[in-house]
């Protein structure tokens, strides 16, 4: 594989949701031998890695993310040996492989909590965030967990409460202390020595707390938050400046950087949930010293029109400096795009221009499994519920299993993802089948085959990869920037509307690009885009 240090600058990383992708031994779950036949059609999309959900040891209460063994593959997913038979063939294939890591807590069943809950004299009884209960019992403060509840369980045997901010069985882990980070920089280093390229890190900025405890304020009213969850979740209804986003995070960060720079051509992309989410991304990703990317879920949310995202894109260049964002339209945590912003769209033209325009954005892509199929949201029925997350909010939020039932191979019953008659962890939605890879393969209209070409399109163009964006005036119902590298300057307009559009041109053009597969007329300095439809324009 040709050495490429800065791989993930305007690199493309497919996301794989293990559970979901492919089952090989027909259990119903898939499996990371399952995720290494299929490399061979991630690699055909023209992506540049994957990233890895996690698969470590797991009592799976959330899935995987509450680890009980850092460093070893649930018996559910294989073994170590196919781990490192998977990295073998995705880098065989030209492939990077970034995996999960969810260093911020972990499972209840983890060994090192097992002995801190013993009692507060052990070795480890630091090691995660334990605290007095108020002189009447209740807990020390007013933090909420994201999943519902109390951020705070009280633990008969130490007669104190130790924080979680998400399930009760996944307790937050102390990084004030030295050891625990140390601990945590060691499980990095591990799988870095195996040869992986890059991590992504889940919830980067939960990692440190504000050791007096103090209580998080309220949001003022006629403010809204922005940390990614359901307003019907109490716990939007704070400002979390003390349970998380701390700025001992930062110093924590570099630790870790100087950690990934011992092996060249590896990177990290942080997830951010914040009340100020891109801001802390330019704070988290700025000066080469902390994350190399990360991602907010500014376009993980519900608006979707164009002055919205030009507001995103304005805001974060405001802060940017020389920050490095990842972007993303859907991932395992929120509603399938096609379905959140595409629902009244037409259902195989707007998945294309919606993707169309984010391989366009200045910065990395996270591209999630079906989305190049443009599968929209499953519907997954109550008593089929598995995630605890919908569990607790239904019916208001019905949890994340729409985004992650099974991906469709083959339009059958099994959909080609397990044995024939296996019933699947998560059921198939009907329409997913219509939509399966074999089905779209030799179409060449499909929303797979134009992702395939604009991928191919985006990888022609320097400019796509890692050149400047200016953001450009075309009216407020499209959206047009720049991409500016070297000798190429493109004007990049998009359509995300079911109507045909039309716009003064600012510029002159001096040519129009073809081979993405989308229609625009130009008459003098007048465009006019068709709905759904995007054009790239030489100036």
């Amino acid at each position: 594989m040709q050495d490429n240090t800065f791989w993930w600058r305007g690199g493309v990383i497919y996301q794989i949701y293990p559970r979901s992708f492919m089952d090989a031994n027909g259990d119903g779950i898939g499996d990371l031998p399952g995720v290494i036949e299929k490399l061979d059609y991630v690699a055909s999309l023209g992506v540049d890695g994957i990233w890895l959900s996690p698969f470590f040891t797991s009592p799976m209460l959330d899935f995987g993310y509450d680890v009980s063994d850092y460093r070893d593959v649930d018996p559910m997913f294989g073994t170590l040996d196919d781990f490192k038979a998977l990295l073998a063939r995705a880098h065989a294939l030209g492939l990077r492989v970034v995996i999960d890591q969810v260093i911020s807590h972990t499972s209840d069943q983890h060994p090192w909590f097992q002995e801190s809950r013993t009692d507060r004299s052990n070795p480890r009884a630091d090691w995660y965030v334990w605290a007095d209960p108020k002189p009447d019992g209740t807990p020390p403060n007013n933090w909420l967990s994201i999943f519902g509840g109390s951020a705070w369980t009280f633990d008969s045997r130490r007669r104190q409460y130790y924080l979680h901010n998400f399930l009760a069985s996944q307790p937050d882990l102390n990084f004030h202390h030295p050891d625990v980070r140390r601990a945590q920089l060691d499980n990095l280093r591990f799988w870095l020595e195996l040869g992986v390229d890059g991590f992504r890190l889940d919830t980067v900025n939960f990692y440190f707390h504000d050791a007096e405890l103090t209580d998080n304020p309220p949001v003022p009213t006629g403010e809204t938050a922005t940390l990614g969850a359901p307003d019907s979740n109490p716990y939007t209804w704070q400002r979390h400046i003390h349970d998380i986003s701390r700025p001992d995070n930062l110093d924590f960060l570099r630790e870790l950087r100087s950690l990934m720079d011992e092996f060249p051509g590896t990177t990290t992309v942080g997830e951010i949930g914040d009340d100020n989410p891109l801001e802390r991304m330019a704070e988290y990703t700025a000066g080469g010293d902390k994350l190399h990317m990360a991602y907010t879920f500014d376009l993980l949310n519900e608006p979707h029109s164009p002055a919205y995202i030009r507001e995103v894109i304005e805001r974060f260049q405001r802060l940017a400096g020389d920050a490095w964002p990842c972007w993303a339209l859907s991932n395992h945590d929120v509603v399938r795009n096609a379905s959140r912003w595409g629902e009244r769209e037409d259902p195989l033209a707007y998945p294309k221009v919606a993707l169309a325009m984010l391989f366009s954005l200045r910065g990395s892509v996270c591209l999630y499994q079906g989305e190049e199929l443009g599968l929209p949201e499953a519907e997954v029925p109550f008593e089929r519920i598995q995630d605890p997350y919908g569990k607790v909010l239904w019916p208001e939020f019905k949890g994340r299993d729409g985004c992650r039932t099974p991906m469709p191979w083959e339009p059958n019953q099994d959909a080609g993802f397990t044995a024939p008659g296996v019933e699947p962890w998560l059921p198939m939605d009907e329409r997913h089948l219509a939509l399966a890879v074999s089905r779209q393969q030799n179409d060449s209209t499909s929303v797979l085959n134009a992702t395939r070409r604009l991928l191919a399109f985006r990888a022609a163009h320097p400019a796509l990869i890692d050149g400047d964006l200016e953001l450009i005036d075309v009216g407020t119902e499209l959206l047009g920037f720049i991409r500016q590298m070297d000798e190429e300057t493109l004007l990049c307009v998009f359509n995300l509307t079911g109507e045909t559009r039309e716009a003064r041109l600012p510029l002159a053009i001096k040519n129009t690009l073809d081979g993405h597969g989308f229609t625009h007329d130009i008459d003098d300095d007048s465009l006019r885009l068709p709905p759904y439809q995007a054009a790239w324009l030489v100036v």
